[in-house]
């Protein structure tokens, strides 16, 4: 979609502002407002080398919106706010009102009890993040660092007049980070799990097959993993892959089951609807795989979606990200093999450089996911509760630095982690 709007007719929910003098910022309620060549372009400035990551893309965000599953009765209300040189979109970020902490993996609860304590309202706070999506990436979408710093100031200034508590962004990469900083916000650290590709040999690949790189990891883990594998095989299941337009509408519907009833079984009901995965397989089909599950008699039970980041000009895929999973029936070590070994052996075959498992889970490292550092950003309206979690920060930064230590002296492979 083309924006052909002047600066006067351009419609949104707020008017222009001048920021930072050269700028002027717009904030808009509906993503549709923005052109998706515009947003992507923006994107694509911003990411690191030739890898495309999907959870930013104008057709990811407004899905969550369309399909009404990050919307204002979800508790995610959209406030996008846009940067301005002239006519030209030069900054846009994914701000959303937030008013619980649910779908997002920067986990705030202690802090919105210790605002209740003191009988202060954490909610609504602001937030600038991929909605249920704890996968890192640019968040302050600009075409420079100018730019970029300007639509931050342009967050900030929106915050502060819509009375907010309180500013997180969620996951961003190193640039964003810098810029936070030098805006005072404090920054945060978590961490995730990340599975990584043999650097390539003489021959030009990574590891060969799934038993090279099992070759890599000590006796116990490596013990284990056989032992997790032979467990699904000798109930019989097998496994395919299927990947763009090979997922039917059929095989979109069996993922759906699953993974509704799996969260179900788990007593929520699932964040994501229907609509949002026909967005998917409409809009960004190249982006998706998905494992399928066979009993011994052909019939499909079980699904693991993968998400996939791909080169701007090839096409091929960079990294593999973990997203959602689900079964109909229980097989021991079903998960394990769904959702870590099938797509670890299909990126190993694709040489794929990188395979995130998602948020948390020190269980992952048994199947050679690594520990890996993501970062937030905070800004705190209150001054006695900033600074007191100033502090906390300081503490905790401390003790991920100690956990990510004692992690990785427990590595799972015979010498040096890829």
């Amino acid at each position: 979609m083309e924006s052909n709007h002047s600066r006067e007719d351009r419609s949104g929910d707020s008017p222009m502002r001048q920021v930072n003098g050269n700028y002027l910022t717009r904030v808009v309620s509906d993503p549709s407002e923005i052109a998706s060549t515009d947003w992507d372009g923006l994107l694509g400035a911003c990411e690191a080398g030739d890898t495309r990551n999907p959870f930013m893309r104008y057709a990811y965000l407004h899905a969550m919106h369309a399909s009404q599953s990050a919307v204002p009765e979800t508790g995610w209300t959209p406030r996008f706010v846009t940067l301005w040189s002239d006519e030209t979109l030069v900054g846009a970020c994914a701000l959303y009102l937030k008013v619980h902490s649910y779908g997002e993996y920067v986990f705030d609860w202690a802090w919105a009890r210790a605002y209740q304590e003191h009988q202060v309202p954490y909610y609504p706070k602001a937030l600038i993040a991929s909605p249920f999506t704890p996968v890192p990436g640019p968040r302050l979408l600009a075409s420079n660092n100018e730019a970029k710093h300007a639509l931050l100031a342009a967050v900030l200034a929106t915050c502060e007049s819509l009375g907010v508590s309180s500013l997180h962004l969620l996951f961003g990469d190193q640039e964003d980070l810098a810029v936070c900083e030098s805006a005072g916000l404090m920054t945060r650290q978590t961490v995730q799990f990340h599975w990584t590709n043999r650097a390539p040999n003489d021959s030009g690949s990574g590891y060969a097959d799934f038993d090279d790189f099992l070759s890599t990891l000590n006796q116990e883990k490596r013990k284990k993993i056989k032992q997790e594998r032979r467990k699904v095989s000798e109930a019989g299941v097998s496994f395919k892959a299927y990947r763009g337009g090979e997922i039917s509408t059929d095989l979109w519907e069996l993922f759906y089951q699953c993974y509704s009833q799996t969260y179900l079984e788990h007593g929520n009901a699932p964040y994501l609807s229907r609509d949002f995965f026909q967005r998917m397989q409409d809009e960004m089909p190249e982006n998706w795989l998905l494992f399928v599950g066979y009993t011994p008699d052909g019939t499909p039970f079980a699904t693991s979606l993968i998400g996939l980041a791909t080169h701007a000009q090839t096409g091929e895929v960079q990294a593999a990200f973990g997203r959602y999973w689900g079964a109909l029936a229980r097989v021991d070590c079903l998960h394990f093999e769904a959702c870590y070994y099938q797509p670890i052996a299909w990126c190993i075959a694709n040489g794929v450089k990188r395979f995130e498992g998602g948020a948390q889970g020190e269980h992952k490292m048994a199947r050679a996911l690594m520990p890996v550092t993501t970062y937030s950003a905070h800004w705190l309206a209150h001054p006695s509760f900033a600074e007191a979690v100033g502090r906390y920060l300081d503490r905790e930064r401390e003790g991920i630095a100690d956990y990510v230590d004692h992690l990785s002296a427990r590595s799972p492979f015979k010498g040096p982690a890829p």
